[in-house]
């Protein structure tokens, strides 16, 4: 058996593209379906890593709800505070911060709650993450 991918629909394609972009995943393949009226973008940080796809149904009209039940998926990054400062420069609220130099939590476009994770041991904790507070849900 073989892991494939894990699936997130998303209500606007280029927003998601946006945010998924901006944690180092790129297009690995999309799929359009005129007859279905979807668009499948599957994304990965690279050729060999595992893929998240994007499921942008055409006709959807409001945000899909139950973010949170969903549960999250998760990246083990190289560097969490400079990821981190990278995702708050361009707006993305940083919902559990990385006050452990390990973990941090932000939310895509669509709710979805995306854990990120420090590659080997935790970064020296430093300011001002060490005394960030959290906020909203994650």
């Amino acid at each position: 058996m073989r892991y494939l991918h894990t699936m997130i629909r998303v209500l606007e394609l280029d927003a998601a593209l946006h945010f998924f972009s901006l944690l180092g995943l790129d297009e690995v393949r999309r799929k359009d379906s005129e007859r279905g009226r979807f668009t499948l973008v599957f994304v990965a940080a690279g050729p060999d890593e595992p893929q998240l796809e994007l499921t942008h149904n055409w006709d959807e009209q409001a945000p899909y709800s139950g973010g949170r039940n969903f549960g999250h998926v998760a990246y083990e990054v190289d560097d969490i505070y400079g990821l981190c400062e990278h995702l708050a420069d361009n707006g993305v609220t940083i919902l559990r911060p990385p006050r452990d130099g390990r973990m941090a939590f932000v939310r895509s476009p669509d709710q979805i709650s995306v854990e990120l994770l420090q590659k080997g041991d935790p970064l020296e904790i430093k300011e001002p993450w060490a005394s960030m507070a959290s906020t909203g849900e994650w």
